[in-house]
Parts: structure tokens; sequence; C-alpha cells
């Protein structure tokens, strides 16, 4: 049978034809008028339908797969995956592609009395009359080449900004040459995958972690092997046995256990890649946010010409909304890249004009300022935030991943189950994530865990917010 897809196209609106078509399938998905298991027209049937090219089709579907809303089989097509209810978490799986596939908590757009999100950020310190500034002196009309095409790998002048940010400030060994700019991580990552997939099919993953990197790469074709953890990151002896030549990493703050990889590990994972002649990815998500303690150098600086993958942004140093992502490809690696920008025809994702804003900003010494400021505040709420589930918690709780980041893992002895924990945090105005979804191989027991997310919250709430979850908890 062959499925009728008529969305509405606004042909004289600003907003190109395959977010429209996009934006069209997940209303049609999230409303259940496509029904779960349902299987969607080939990417070449659909645009004969709607007459228009592949692109915009193409572009659409891989939106909905990043996000989990279809799924795509081998020699079979797309299939709209099962979405769960706002509140509930990720129905169990026993098999390791099952469990990648699991879905996290739906976006969930209530207003909550406590919002403890897990990665938001606080603008009130953003510097809104300055970067208005420089983006208006980016945008004036005698510069009007600059509103087309870019360096497809990042503005030069970006770039060496990035190449000597992360030098002082995370310990990175990198020149401009290396740094390739993108929109997101999803895109920077199927690069990866179109680079390392003909001689790396195979990858491993920590074990719970970040699902953005397990999901990508399995829908780029890779085999995702999950890794488990040890007190101090993860297990090199296990990775050894896996058989695999490429690994993703967080070692200066895991996520989300937050534990810190010391220098003997971290070692033994540069000593891996090169007797395995693979590649390290590593993901340093927050390593500017070190909060007590020593800065928590790179992995990728550790040794000259080491085999790593070095991947960070500006989504939580300045916001998610410039979507500027960045990676630094060891030298070894920027010929595929380069070959495969001429074949692909490879453009820059990233707004050209943001790049020059940024490029000034940081030019102009305004990036380590709001850096300071940022630090200077994320540490009181982290400080407040560890100060309040003491008081209100006591022995009934534990944290872990301190002194670093955007959020505390907390782990409660609770008399309720998770999902009970979910929906009393609901009745008590209060926002936070279980940490549930994060595994990909769930052990045996798992424990009571939820994303603490102090960063976004007001200061003066963070201590209300804790009382009134500790309240609904353990009484």
């Amino acid at each position: 049978m062959v499925m009728l897809l008529t969305p509405g196209w606004e042909g004289n609106g600003n907003e190109p034809q395959y977010a429209q078509l996009y934006a069209y399938l997940k209303k049609e998905i999230t409303e259940g008028r496509l029904p779960e298991k349902t299987r969607l027209p080939s990417v070449r049937k659909l645009a004969d339908m709607l007459g228009l090219s592949t692109t915009p089709v193409e572009m659409a579907y891989q939106q909905l797969l990043a996000e989990g809303f279809i799924t795509s089989r081998p020699r079979s097509g797309y299939y709209v995956e099962h979405l769960p209810e706002p509140e509930e978490g990720p129905v169990a799986n026993h098999s390791a592609k099952e469990e990648i596939m699991k879905r996290p908590l739906l976006r969930d757009p209530r207003q909550y009395q406590y919002d403890f999100h897990m990665s938001r950020n606080d603008f009130s310190l953003f510097p809104y009359v300055e970067w208005r500034r420089l983006y208006n002196q980016t945008l004036r009309q005698e510069q009007q080449d600059d509103l087309f095409f870019g360096d497809p790998q990042g503005e030069p002048g970006l770039r060496k900004q990035i190449a000597r940010y992360l030098h002082q400030y995370r310990g990175v060994s990198c020149s401009p040459e290396q740094v390739v700019v993108g929109a997101d991580q999803f895109g920077l990552l199927s690069l990866l995958s179109l680079i390392l997939k003909p001689q790396y099919p195979q990858i491993a993953v920590e074990n719970p972690g970040y699902l953005l990197f397990a999901r990508t790469f399995t829908q780029h074709g890779f085999e995702v092997r999950p890794v488990s953890l040890e007190e101090d990151g993860i297990d090199i002896e296990e990775l050894h046995r896996s058989g695999v030549r490429l690994a993703v990493v967080s070692p200066s703050h895991q996520y989300p256990r937050g534990m810190i990889m010391p220098i003997s590990k971290r070692l033994q994972l540069l000593d891996w890649a090169k007797a395995v002649d693979g590649y390290i990815l590593e993901d340093d998500y927050d390593g500017e946010f070190r909060y007590h303690g020593r800065p928590i150098p790179s992995l990728q600086g550790l040794l000259p010409k080491a085999n790593v993958i070095y991947m960070g942004s500006f989504a939580q140093v300045v916001a998610p909304a410039l979507c500027i992502w960045y990676m630094v490809l060891p030298e070894s690696l920027l010929d595929r890249y380069y070959a495969l920008v001429s074949e692909t025809l490879l453009e820059q994702s990233a707004s050209r004009l943001h790049q020059r804003t940024l490029e000034a900003f940081m030019e102009k010494g305004l990036l380590e300022k709001h850096l300071r400021k940022m630090r200077s505040l994320y540490r009181k709420k982290h400080d407040e935030s560890i100060r309040a589930v003491h008081e209100h918690f006591g022995d009934r709780a534990t944290l872990y991943g301190k002194d670093a980041g955007f959020h505390l893992l907390l782990r409660v002895d609770s008399p309720y189950s998770e999902q009970e924990m979910k929906e009393l945090a609901i009745q008590a105005k209060v926002r936070i994530s279980p940490a549930s979804f994060t595994w990909i191989q769930p052990p045996a027991e798992t424990h009571k865990e939820f994303f603490l997310g102090f960063a976004g919250i007001p200061l003066e709430k963070i201590e209300p917010g804790v009382r009134a979850l500790a309240s609904a908890w353990l009484h």
C-alpha cells in the first residue's frame, strides 16, 4: 500500500522545504497520525510524490533519524519509532542494539517552579551589548561577500582563534588547519563516520554514556560495542578484548557519572590507540568548567601527534543558539577529510555571520572575560546544590560528578520506584530527569539516580527546590 503524505507548503515563506517537511512528519508522528511501525515511503518515492528533489526529503529523514522519531532498517526502509509518553522512561530491552535505540525523555514544554534541567545555561550574564555591536559590524553592506558561502572547514580567522583558545584553556596541540567547524555535533559526527567507516566499522562507547554518539554511529552503519566503566573511567582491559580500533571517551568529566580519568589510565588509552592503529574520539563537552582543584587538560595534548579526535563547542561556553561546534582532526586524517569535502561539494553548516562575530568576540578578549564570569556564577550554584542536598537528604543521598560541569548525579535511597519519583517530582513542581536512559546495556541492578542540573536554575531557587524534592521523595 502506498502511503500518501500531503504537507502544506509555504511557497513564499522563508523556511526551507526540508524544514517544512521535517516539521510536518514530526507532527504527524507525535499526534499519532503516523503510528508506530508505519513504513514511510522511500526517499525517491516521496520526492516524486511531492515534486521535490531527493535532497530535502533526505535531509528531513536524517533529522528525524537523529531525533529518534524514525528508524532505518537495512534493505527495508524507514519506520516510525515507538514514542513513550512525555514522562515515561525508556522501555528496558535485552539486546545491545535495542538498548542503543532507546529514547530518553521527550522534550517537556511545561514550566516548573524549580527547573533542574540537566544542561541548561544561565543567560543572565550574556554580553548582549557587545555581541550585538560586533554582529552589526559584521553585517554591513560593504561586506556583502560575507553573505555567501564561506570556507567549508570554517572561517579561517575563527579556526585560528579556536586553535589559540584550545591551547590556552584545554592544553590542545593543533594548528588552525586541523580545526573543522560545524553547526552541531551530529553533523560533525556524520562527517567523521564517512571518513572512518571504511577502515573502522566498529566503535566502542562508554556504558553508561552520551547516547548521541552511540545512536549517530549506529545510524551510519557502525557496530557499536558498549564498554563498562571503572571508578576512574573506561575499562581498558575490556576495550582491548572488544577488538575495536575506535573508541569514544569523555576523560575530563565523564558523562554522566562525572569521574576524571587519571594520567596513568590516559596513557594506557593512548597506548591502546597506537597499538591497534586506531583513534580515540575525545568528547570535551564541559572541560572549561572546573570549580575546585586544578584544571584538567585534554587527552589530545598529552602526547605529540596522538591518535585523538577532539570535539568541543561554544554551546555551553557562550550559547547553544550560536550553533558553532568544532572538532580537531589529527594530521593523519586531514587528507581523508579534504577528499570528502571535494567529493561531496560540502558547504559549511554553521552561520558565517555567527562565525565572524565569534571570531571578533574572541580576538578582543571578550570570550575569556565572559568565561571567567560564568565559571564564578556556576561555582556558586554548584556549591549551593551540594550544600542543599546534604542539608535536606542527609545520608539518604549520594552525589557523583562534583567539581565540574553543569549537573550533579544524585543517587537517592527512596521507598518509591523511579517512575513514582518522576511523578512525585512533577507534583512538587520540580523538573528533574532520571539517568537510567544513559545505559546502553543496563546492569542487573540499577540505582535510582537523577540529573540535578544546577547551571540554569536561579541561585535562590536551588535550596527550596532541593527541599521540595526531599519532601516528595523521602516521606
